[in-house]
């Protein structure tokens, strides 16, 4: 197993010590954790590209890799930090929306690569959750939240336009 492959699988075992971190009220331990974990989602590409070493398990776990650490990390900080449940909600339901469409893709032999707009919106979301974690005011991780919202719709939209012969009888 390569070096990214192992940052992905590394960063899927910190979602559970960050929550664990969250409900022992260590927020600061959480975000120090998580930002780590963010860290691995930049470093494994940049090193997969790099050293050209892609791999079909990265392409696919990176991804699920990120969506569960920023939703698992959302939806713990709901009842701690006063995270905005209609964030969350928001972004469970594009991921949905998305990962179905790209399974709807798929069967029909079509490939639908992320594109920039989605990944401005993972580190959207990464920065909301560090805001929360580090105790910012209120307002600035609100603002984070409805800034990632709008990215989270937009970068939706984008996947369904990008892919509208998809729908075509």
């Amino acid at each position: 197993m390569n070096l990214p492959n192992k940052l992905t699988i590394l960063r899927i075992f910190m979602i559970p010590l960050c929550v664990l971190f969250v409900a022992l009220g260590w927020y600061v331990v959480a975000g120090i954790v998580f930002i780590i974990a963010s860290v691995t989602d930049f470093l494994d590409g940049y090193i997969a590209r790099k050293q050209n070493i892609v791999t079909n398990f990265g392409k696919f776990a990176d991804p699920v890799a990120d969506k569960i650490l920023a939703l698992v990390m959302m939806v713990a900080l709901i009842p701690t930090l006063h995270y905005p449940w209609w964030a969350v909600c928001i972004v469970a339901a594009r991921e949905l929306a998305v990962d179905g469409l790209r399974l709807v893709a798929v069967e029909q032999g079509i490939v639908i690569p992320a594109g920039k707009l989605g990944k401005v919106k993972t580190n959207f979301q990464f920065f909301s959750v560090i805001s929360a974690l580090f105790l910012l005011p209120y307002w600035a991780t609100l603002t984070l939240c409805i800034l990632m919202s709008l990215l989270t719709i937009a970068s939706g939209a984008q996947y369904f336009i990008a892919s509208k012969k998809l729908f075509s009888f």
